[in-house]
């Protein structure tokens, strides 16, 4: 008979002396299949530490012993307890969705609030051309987003989501493989593509809990199981979303299609309870940008116009100006100094910035396009440190042949010095929208831009760069691509 071990999380058996332990049951977790399916996978190491159980160091009694263990019982040996050792890592779930941003900054942009400029710019300057520090395997489905945390689990751990196929991939740090996570019987397909993708954080934090995702049948509460390799749903919001959510002073929007075919924006509370719905009529179902929020207000984009949202009053539905149209694909929304926002769009003639979130626009004529987002604009190689449609500061003439691509703007409150991460097209001289299509450009560089330019990396022949997707996981600055094999790594931490 299996004598039972229980901890506060878990309940292990000791089936007789010295034949080791296999966790029966924890908190979030589902049935565990310890020997064919975690020994038999070689998971018992990566199981421990997600667990902070405790490890052999100097016998082989056991592979793994329950939490709070101290001393092998067979030899009493000292082990190695995974609780008491816990690191302290920041959560990404995509720059979109940092919570930590102040007011004054728009949020669901590519703007991250952690310093990463504080090592990268430590590294030897351009002209010097660095190399990556590390790299990780592609996910199996490699058209992902990336949330990195500790999901209620004692160390943090790295989700890859395929938004097009539904597929949620977790990586085993210790094993260095991908493992695509099944989903138990019931859980909603997380497939999503009726917009760009986007989704929140856990709101109460139980353990294995992922967040909020929408998908193409309702938003749904994401939970996943490391040990089992399974993944479930609750669902939230039943009716198809078109967009992905945004949240604003603790109150969550999202845009579904509701029961008459029409819009709806729907909202939820901040423990999820269901709020006031909203008809938007006749406006489209698909094409979507993710919700930004700035001002107290959440505000979605589309080809035709703008949807604007402030809790506690009905949608706006803001269009376009005659023969105006954004440019979408340049980058997302900017501050002028007087802290009103503005996005790149086309008349048919030149480029203009219109003016966000009014129903009688101003317009800044430009006389070229810019790439860019909250401050981190670029015009061809040059920066735009002043006003969004004010002259390019030159600092190198030889950089009008090259064309920079803002990937992600690190915060550091200082407008006139933005830093943030780059791609760098070198001798380019076609149009800014074509090398952001399926163009091959032939050298490119990835560089941080700050208190000093480093050149990080270099890549031959890449194409779609707007396929790239920056995140931080493992005290790491990491760039993944659809078309690379593997994900290029960073060190961000001191040496």
């Amino acid at each position: 008979m299996a004598y039972r071990w229980e901890t506060p999380a878990s309940v292990w058996l000791e089936r007789e002396a010295g034949s080791g332990y296999e966790l029966a049951a924890g908190t979030g977790l589902g049935r565990i299949d310890w020997q064919a399916g975690v020994q038999a996978r070689g998971r018992v190491t990566d199981c421990a530490h997600l667990l902070g159980a405790s490890l052999p160091t100097a016998c082989a009694h056991a592979p793994v012993y329950p939490e709070g263990f101290a001393f092998c019982p067979e030899c009493g040996q000292p082990l190695r307890r995974l609780a008491l050792e816990r690191q302290r890592r920041p959560d990404w779930w995509g720059a979109w969705a940092d919570p930590l941003l102040p007011r004054h900054v728009p949020h669901g942009l590519p703007v991250t609030s952690l310093a990463l400029g504080e090592s990268l710019e430590e590294r030897p300057p351009a002209p010097h051309v660095g190399r990556f520090d590390a790299t990780l395997p592609a996910p199996p489905n490699a058209h992902c987003v990336f949330a990195a945390a500790t999901f209620g689990f004692h160390e943090q751990r790295l989700l890859a989501l395929a938004p097009a196929r539904g597929v949620l991939q977790y990586w085993d740090p210790l094993g260095e493989t991908w493992h695509v996570l099944l989903p138990e019987d019931g859980a909603a397909d997380l497939a999503f593509g009726a917009s760009d993708y986007g989704w929140l954080p856990a709101v109460e934090g139980e353990r294995g809990e992922v967040g909020l995702v929408p998908t193409a049948r309702g938003l749904y509460r994401l939970w996943m199981d490391p040990v089992g390799e399974t993944c479930r749903t609750r669902a939230v919001l039943a009716a198809p979303v078109v967009a992905a959510p945004g949240m604003m002073r603790h109150q969550i929007g999202c845009l579904v299609r509701g029961s008459a075919g029409a819009l709806e924006l729907c909202t939820l509370g901040a423990d999820l309870s269901p709020g006031p719905a909203y008809d938007c009529g006749a406006l489209p179902l698909s094409g979507w940008t993710r919700p930004i929020g700035y001002d107290g207000q959440l505000f979605w984009l589309h080809g035709e116009g703008q949807l604007a949202w402030r809790p506690g009053e009905a949608p706006r539905w803001l269009p376009w100006p005659d023969t105006w149209l954004p440019s979408l694909d340049l980058g997302g929304p900017t501050l002028s100094r007087d802290g009103r926002m503005w996005l790149i769009g086309h008349d048919g003639q030149s480029y203009s910035f219109l003016e966000l979130g009014v129903a009688a626009p101003q317009r800044a004529p430009i006389d070229g396009a810019r790439l860019g987002f909250a401050n981190l604009l670029f015009r061809r190689g040059h920066p735009v440190v002043d006003e969004p449609w004010s002259g390019e500061h030159v600092e190198d003439q030889m950089e009008d042949d090259a064309l920079v691509l803002p990937l992600l703007r690190g915060f550091n409150n200082n407008r006139a010095q933005p830093s943030g991460l780059v791609l760098r097209f070198h001798k380019y001289t076609g149009r800014a929208e074509d090398a952001l299509a399926d163009r091959v450009i032939p050298r490119t560089t990835v560089e941080w831009i700050g208190r000093r330019n480093v050149i990080l990396d270099e890549v031959a022949r890449l194409a779609r760069p707007l396929a790239c997707v920056p995140f931080v996981y493992a005290g790491r600055l990491w760039l993944h691509h659809p078309d690379w094999n593997r994900i290029r790594g960073w060190d961000l931490e001191a040496p």
